[in-house]
């Protein structure tokens, strides 16, 4: 059961960080309105939002999605490894 939850945790972690690496290419190639990349804000934008407010802008670069892939991957291996100890 545990083995379960520490794959489902880690394709979970694999799958969020493919969505902000989308967001971050769809947001240099895509029309902000087409449907596909307003999915993707959808679902990325409120994870990014409150990074925004503390993380501020370098020139005309944003970091905050960068922050949310380094915090999404160690909550992930924290997890994972709590999980592990149980083993």
């Amino acid at each position: 059961m545990i083995i379960f939850l520490i794959q489902l945790i880690d394709v979970a972690v694999r799958l969020f960080v493919l969505l902000i690496l989308a967001h971050i290419v769809l947001s240099y190639f895509m029309d902000p309105f087409h449907p596909v990349r307003r999915q993707v804000d959808r679902i990325v934008e409120p994870m990014l939002t409150p990074i925004r407010r503390v993380v501020p802008l370098v020139g005309m670069i944003d970091f905050s999605p960068l922050v949310l892939l380094i915090s999404v991957q160690f909550v992930g291996m924290i997890v994972t490894s709590i999980l592990r100890s149980f083993l």
